[in-house]
C-alpha cells in the first residue's frame, strides 16, 4: 500500500507539471498574439526562402520581409553551416517574433550544407530490417539540426514509391511496402522528436505514384479512394497515431479525392480539413508543399494560392512566390470575408503553441565555436550501422559472397564502372584479396570499354567483382548509365565467373538482371564501399532486403548470407531432418529453425514447416524470429549480470536489498544474487500477474486497460492493449509479498529472473532491453536479437505463438507470449527475446570464443567459465545457465543429450526453444519452434524428446565426419 501510495503522489506530481507547462505555454501564446496586428498574424503564417550562398541582396531581402512584416518562419537552402548559423542569429536578433527555422533534410543538414558528411537516403534505411536503427538515425539527425538552430525538419518522407520511373521520390522513400514505409517513417519521426525536432510527415496524401515532378507540372493519380485508403494514406495514419507533429500536404491532383479541374491536393479543403483533419483527426501543424512550385503556379497567381491554402486548411505557407503579394490577397479575401478571421487566429495560435513547445519562448543563439565538427560527430558511427545492415544479396548462384570463402591463390579482378578514380572498395579488394584493378567511366568510349576487355580475356581471371558506381539515384537517361559501361558488364557477366555490386539506386539493378551473384549497397561513399568490402572479407553477415521490385526480385527479397562459413552437409546429418520432419508430421510446432556450429563453422543451417498449421500461412525462413522465451534468461539478463560484474559494478554476495529499494524491509531483502541466479533463493516459483488485472467475465478490467495508447496507460501488453502506467510497482510488490519457500531448495522461478533484470536496470541506468542492446546485440550485428520484434520488425517476420483466449484473447504474434513479461511491457528479466537461430548462434559462440567476437572482446574469458561452471551441491544449475545432471551418464533419460559433457550450459524455452553449447565438443546448437501454436497444451516437443533427439543426432554427425573409418548413422538417431 505504501508503494501504491508513492507511484499515486508521482503521477499527481506528474499532473501538476505539466498543467503548469501547459499554463506557461498559454501565458506565452496569449502574450505573444495579443502584440500582432492583423497583417503580422497573417506573415505569421508565411514560411520564406533563406540561403547562406546567395550575397548581400538575397540577405537583405529576407531581413526586408522580417522587419516589414514579421515573417513567421525560414527555410534555408543552400549554403554553409558557419554562414547559416550567423545568419538565423542575425534574423533571430531583428525579429519581432521568434522565428520558427526549418529546413528541408531527409538525409540531414548535408542535404542543404557543405562541409557536411551525408547520413543515408531513406531508400538505403528501407533495405534495413530493424527500425530500432531507424530510430537511432532519427535521433542523430535531430540532434544535428538543434545543434544547427533548425527547429523543423521536413522529413521523413513516407511516400509509398510503387512506382519505379517516379521522378521526384524513388530513393527519397523507404520503398514500396507501406508496413515497412510506416515502421520505419514511425522510427525516423520519433527519433527526431525525441531529439527536440519537429517532424514533418510528407507528401499527403501520397506522392510515390506518379511520373510526373510536382516541381515543374501537376501530376495526376488516378486512384480511387478505397486504393489511396488501403495504400498511401496507410504510412501518414500511422505517423498521426504516433504524434507526428506536423504535415505537408502535396500538390497532386487526385479526382478521387477532389475533381475540381487543375485544383492540387494543398488546395483542396477536401484533402486537407475533409481528410486530414476531420476523417483522420489530425489537430498538429499543416504545411504547404512550396507555393512556388509549378504544380501551384501553373493554375494560380501567387496570392491566390495563398488564400486557397488558407482555405484548404493548412497553417503555414511555405515559399510563397511573392510574399507581399500573397499577404495582400489574404488581407483582402478577410476583408471579403472569403476567409475569416477566426480561422486565422487558430492558425496563429497553432504557429506559437508550436514555437513555445520548440523552445522559442527563451532567446536561442547558434554557437558557431566547434560547429561543424560538432555537425559531423555523430554520422560516420550511424552510416555505418545502417550501410552493414542495409547491404542486400540478392543472388548468389556460384556461391562467391562473401568472398572471403573463394581460394586466394586464385587470380580475381575488380572492375570499378563510372568511377574516375580509384575507388575505396577497389582499393580493398587489392589489398585484401590482392585483385588486379579497372576502371571505366561512362564518358568512356566502347574502344576503352573493348581494351580492358582484352586485358581481362587474356589474364583469365577465376572470378571478376564488377562494381556498379557513380550513377544518378534519378530514373531519367537509364540513371547515367553509358551504352560501352554496359556492354562491358555485359561482356564480363556472361563469359566469367562475376560479381555485381550496386553501389546507388537499387532500380538500376534492371540493368544487370543477368547476374549471377548480385548484391546491393545502395550508396557510393566510402562508408558504403567500406562495408561492402568488410562483408566480402566475412566480417558480418547478409541481412538486407530490398525495399522495392525490380527485375525478378520482389520488395522484400535478400538473401541472408552468412559471415560464418558454412562447410556444407552430408547425408550424416539428414538424421536431423528426420526427427524434425517428424514432429511436424505428428504436429508438435508447425515449424521450425535449427543450427548447428561445429568449430565456428556452420555444420548444419535449415528450416522447416510454416508459421502456423495451414498449408497457406507463411513458410519459415532463415529470417523468421521466434520468441524465444526463457531462454531470455540466458541470452539477456544473465549476459547482462555476466558483464556488471566483470566490471565490477555487481558483487553476487549482496542482496536483493541491497540493490532493490522495494525489498527493504521484506523477507526477501537478506536473498543474495548468487542463490537468485542458482534457483535457491526460495522464491515463489511462479505468480498469475495478470488474474488481478481481469474483471470478473475474464476480460482486461477497464480501471487499468485501454485499447489505445494515452497519458497514465503506456504499457503495452499486446495489440491495442495498454496497461496503467503504475502498475508494474505492483507487479513487484506482489513478489515481495509472495510466501517465500524454504531456504536451500532448488526451485525454477521466473520471479527470480524478473527481479534480476530490474537490477540490471537499476546497476546500469539503463532499461534491460536497451542495456543488452547496446552492449551486445548491435555491436555484434545481431540483426534479430532483442525484445519487442513486432515493434521493431513488424509482425510480417515474426512468427505467432498462441491464439491465447482468457487474457489478452487475441492470437499473439510480434508480442511477447509470457503473460507477466506482457504486463511488463514485453520488457523483462525471465522472458520477451526475440531472435531467429543465426543470431543466437552467433551469441553463443562468442562465449564459446572465450567472449571475442569478430576482434572485438565482450567477456574475459575466466567470467564465462565462472558463470557456466556448476555451483550447486543440490541442482544441476550454473550460475543462471542450465547444465546437464551430473549423474548423464547413468540416467535412463540423460539431459539435455546423453553426449553433452559436464562444460555443457545453455538453456531451454516454453515456446519450444532450446540452446546448447558444449565447450568440449566446440559445438553450439539452437532449435527454435512454435509448439505452443495453436495451443500451450501441445508438449508433443517435450513428449517425444524432440529437442534432446536432434542434439543426439548433431554429435552423431559431428562423430561420423570425424572418424577416419566412419561406422554406419545408429538409426536410434531417428524416431520411430
Amino acid at each position: 500500500m505504501k508503494h501504491l501510495f508513492g507511484a499515486l503522489c508521482s503521477l499527481l506530481i506528474i499532473g501538476a507539471a505539466q498543467a503548469q507547462q501547459n499554463h506557461a505555454q498559454k501565458a506565452w501564446v496569449d502574450s505573444v498574439f495579443r502584440s500582432l496586428t492583423p497583417q503580422q498574424k497573417i506573415a505569421q503564417l508565411m514560411v520564406i526562402r533563406a540561403h547562406s550562398n546567395l550575397g548581400a541582396d538575397h540577405v537583405a531581402g529576407v531581413q526586408n520581409l522580417i522587419r516589414q512584416y514579421n515573417v513567421g518562419a525560414l527555410c534555408f537552402f543552400q549554403g554553409g553551416p558557419v554562414r547559416q548559423a550567423n545568419l538565423t542569429n542575425l534574423y533571430q536578433s531583428m525579429a519581432q517574433t521568434p522565428l520558427l527555422v526549418t529546413i528541408d533534410g531527409e538525409w540531414g543538414l548535408a542535404m542543404r550544407l557543405d562541409s557536411i558528411t551525408r547520413f543515408p537516403y531513406q531508400s538505403t534505411m528501407g533495405a534495413v530490417t530493424d527500425s530500432s536503427i531507424i530510430y537511432q538515425m532519427g535521433g542523430a539527425v535531430g540532434r544535428q539540426m538543434k545543434r544547427m538552430g533548425v527547429h523543423v525538419n521536413y522529413g521523413p518522407d513516407v511516400d509509398v514509391n510503387n512506382n519505379p520511373n517516379n521522378p521526384v521520390i524513388g530513393f527519397r522513400s523507404f520503398g514500396e511496402n507501406k508496413e515497412q514505409v510506416a515502421r520505419h517513417g514511425v522510427a525516423y519521426m520519433k527519433g527526431m522528436q525525441d531529439a527536440g525536432i519537429m517532424a514533418t510527415a510528407k507528401h499527403f496524401p501520397g506522392h510515390g505514384d506518379t511520373e510526373v515532378d510536382s516541381h515543374y507540372d501537376l501530376p495526376v493519380i488516378n486512384k480511387t479512394r478505397a486504393q489511396l485508403d488501403s495504400l498511401e494514406l496507410y504510412p501518414f495514419r500511422k505517423l498521426l497515431e504516433a504524434g507526428v507533429g506536423s504535415v505537408m500536404i502535396a500538390h497532386l491532383f487526385i479526382p478521387a479525392i477532389d475533381n475540381t479541374a487543375n485544383r492540387p491536393t494543398s488546395l483542396s479543403a477536401k484533402a486537407v480539413n475533409g481528410i486530414l483533419r476531420d476523417e483522420l483527426g489530425y489537430d498538429g501543424l499543416v504545411f504547404t508543399d512550396g507555393l512556388e512550385m509549378k504544380g501551384v503556379t501553373k493554375f494560380f497567381p501567387a496570392g491566390e494560392a495563398a488564400v486557397q491554402a488558407l482555405l484548404a486548411g493548412n497553417d503555414m505557407l511555405c515559399l510563397p512566390d511573392d510574399v507581399p503579394a500573397a499577404i495582400k490577397a489574404v488581407e483582402a479575401a478577410l476583408k471579403k470575408k472569403t476567409l475569416k478571421w477566426k480561422d486565422i487566429d487558430e492558425k496563429v495560435h497553432r504557429v506559437l503553441e508550436a514555437k513555445y513547445r520548440l523552445g522559442l519562448h527563451s532567446p536561442q543563439v547558434v554557437a558557431t565555436e566547434n560547429l561543424v565538427a560538432d555537425l559531423n560527430s555523430e554520422t560516420a558511427k550511424v552510416s555505418e550501422l545502417i550501410a552493414r545492415n542495409a547491404f542486400t544479396v540478392l543472388r548468389n548462384d556460384d556461391m562467391l559472397l562473401p568472398l572471403a570463402r573463394f581460394n586466394r591463390q586464385k587470380k580475381i579482378a575488380y572492375v570499378g564502372l563510372g568511377a574516375t578514380a580509384p575507388t575505396a572498395f577497389g582499393n580493398r579488394l587489392q589489398a585484401d584479396f590482392g585483385a588486379d584493378t579497372f576502371y571505366l567511366t561512362y564518358k568512356a568510349t566502347a574502344a576503352q570499354a573493348d581494351a580492358i576487355l582484352a586485358k581481362i580475356d587474356t589474364a583469365k581471371y577465376a572470378a571478376i567483382v564488377v562494381g556498379v558506381h557513380n550513377y544518378s539515384q534519378r530514373p531519367a537517361n537509364n540513371f547515367g548509365l553509358s551504352a560501352p559501361a554496359l556492354k562491358l558488364w555485359n561482356a564480363v557477366n556472361k563469359d566469367t565467373t562475376s560479381v555485381t555490386i550496386l553501389f546507388g539506386n537499387a532500380y538500376a539493378a534492371r540493368n544487370f538482371c543477368a547476374a549471377r551473384n548480385m548484391a546491393a549497397a545502395y550508396q557510393d561513399d566510402v562508408i558504403s564501399q567500406e562495408a561492402a568490402a568488410d562483408f566480402m572479407m566475412g566480417r558480418f553477415p547478409a541481412k538486407g532486403k530490398l525495399p522495392v521490385t525490380v527485375c525478378n526480385f520482389g520488395a522484400g527479397s535478400g538473401l541472408a548470407v552468412s559471415n560464418l562459413f558454412s562447410a556444407g552437409f552430408g547425408p550424416q546429418w539428414l538424421a536431423v531432418d528426420s526427427i524434425v520432419r517428424d514432429g511436424l508430421a505428428r504436429r508438435a510446432y508447425p515449424g521450425a529453425q535449427v543450427i548447428a556450429l561445429h568449430k565456428g563453422v556452420v555444420k548444419y543451417h535449415k528450416t522447416f514447416g510454416r508459421f502456423e498449421f495451414d498449408e497457406a500461412s507463411q513458410p519459415v525462413l532463415f529470417e523468421s524470429i521466434y520468441d524465444v522465451a526463457s531462454v531470455t534468461k540466458t541470452s539477456a539478463t544473465t549476459l547482462a549480470v555476466m558483464k556488471l560484474w566483470e566490471e565490477g559494478k555487481l558483487d553476487l554476495n549482496k542482496t536483493l536489498g541491497d540493490y532493490l529499494p522495494i525489498a527493504a524491509g521484506t523477507d526477501k531483502a537478506a536473498l543474495t544474487l548468487k542463490d537468485v541466479l542458482l534457483h535457491q533463493a526460495g522464491l515463489n516459483p511462479f505468480i498469475s500477474f495478470y488474474k488481478e488485472t481481469i474483471d470478473k467475465s475474464g476480460k482486461p478490467a477497464d480501471s487499468l486497460y485501454r485499447t489505445a495508447l494515452e497519458p497514465g496507460y503506456n504499457i503495452p501488453v499486446a495489440r491495442n492493449l495498454y496497461l496503467r502506467s503504475d502498475w508494474n510497482d505492483t507487479m513487484l510488490l506482489r513478489i515481495m509479498q509472495s510466501k517465500l519457500g524454504a531456504p536451500g531448495k532448488y526451485v525454477y522461478s521466473d520471479n527470480d529472473f524478473i527481479l534480476l533484470g530490474k537490477i540490471v536496470e537499476a546497476v546500469s541506468g539503463q532499461r534491460l532491453d536497451q542495456y543488452t542492446y547496446y552492449t551486445f546485440y548491435k555491436p555484434m550485428g545481431l540483426a534479430t536479437t532483442g525484445f519487442r520484434a513486432g515493434e521493431r520488425f513488424g509482425v510480417e517476420r515474426v512468427v505467432p505463438t498462441e491464439n491465447e483466449k482468457w487474457f489478452r484473447r487475441q492470437m499473439l504474434r510480434g508480442t511477447v507470449h509470457d503473460e507477466g513479461a506482457a504486463l511488463f511491457g514485453g520488457i523483462s528479466g525471465h522472458a520477451g527475446l526475440f531472435s531467429n537461430a543465426y543470431d543466437l548462434g552467433v551469441l553463443y559462440q562468442m562465449l564459446l570464443q572465450g567472449g571475442e567476437w569478430n576482434g572485438k572482446r565482450y567477456f574475459k574469458p575466466e567470467t564465462i567459465a565462472y558463470f557456466t561452471d556448476y555451483h550447486s551441491n543440490i541442482s544441476r544449475r550454473g550460475l543462471g545457465f542450465d547444465k546437464p545432471e551430473k549423474d548423464n551418464a547413468v540416467r535412463k533419460e540423460p539431459y539435455p543429450s546423453q553426449f553433452a559433457s559436464p562444460k555443457t550450459y545453455g538453456h531451454t524455452g516454453f515456446t519450444g526453444t532450446c540452446v546448447w553449447v558444449d565447450p568440449a565438443s566446440e559445438l553450439v546448437y539452437v532449435f527454435l519452434s512454435n509448439r505452443v501454436y495453436n495451443t500451450r497444451d501441445n508438449n508433443l516437443l517435450s513428449q517425444l524428446s524432440i529437442r534432446g533427439k536432434i542434439m543426439d543426432a548433431i554429435y552423431r554427425a559431428l562423430q561420423y565426419e570425424q572418424t577416419p573409418t566412419p561406422v554406419p548413422m545408429q538409426a536410434a538417431a531417428v524416431m520411430q
